[in-house]
């Protein structure tokens, strides 16, 4: 019924939408992507109210490369839908989705830190899971798993606190 409703109402703003595996799937555009999200919260046959996860998927030798993946639920309407936007390797962004769901700061860092993808207009957007000095982005699957990092020195936080990153 999900998809259903999606090829109805947003047909010209959708690339596809289907059922994969018992999962209501939806891929979108960049650029229109926050704003269907938003009129998805809002729409009353969807009420994606809740932002449960932010992930990517590194689809290396494939044009685009990556897809950055948001899982969505409708606590009220007991359904999820999974919307992916497809991204080239070339220019890898998408629009931050913090101003609709808050829970969205900490996912979108993660997503930056490991795969390298920006999400501009982040209100953060820094490294979270790895060191300042890192190199590299380890979910990528052209990253040398033998790679060697630079070593940081060991620092008290409390007396010395490390400045954020930028």
């Amino acid at each position: 019924m999900l998809v259903e409703h999606l090829k109805e109402a947003y047909a010209a703003d959708i690339i596809s939408a289907e059922v994969t595996n018992g999962d209501d799937v939806v891929v979108v555009d960049r650029e229109r992507a926050p704003a269907l999200m938003r009129r998805w919260r809002e729409d009353e046959k969807l009420k994606l109210d809740f932002l449960v996860d932010i992930t990517a998927v590194d689809w290396i030798g494939r044009k685009p490369r990556f897809d950055v993946v948001y899982h969505l639920r409708s606590f009220s309407l007991l359904h999820r839908l999974r919307v992916k936007i497809p991204v080239e390797e070339s220019d890898p962004w998408v629009h931050s989705v913090t101003p609709l769901w808050k829970a969205a700061d900490w996912l979108e860092r993660e997503c930056f830190d490991m795969f390298g993808i920006r999400f501009e207009g982040h209100p953060d957007l820094r490294r979270i899971l790895l060191y300042d000095s890192f190199v590299g982005h380890p979910l990528r699957k052209d990253y040398p798993v033998n790679k060697r990092q630079p070593i940081v020195e060991e620092v008290d936080p409390v007396i010395n606190p490390r400045p954020p990153s930028r």
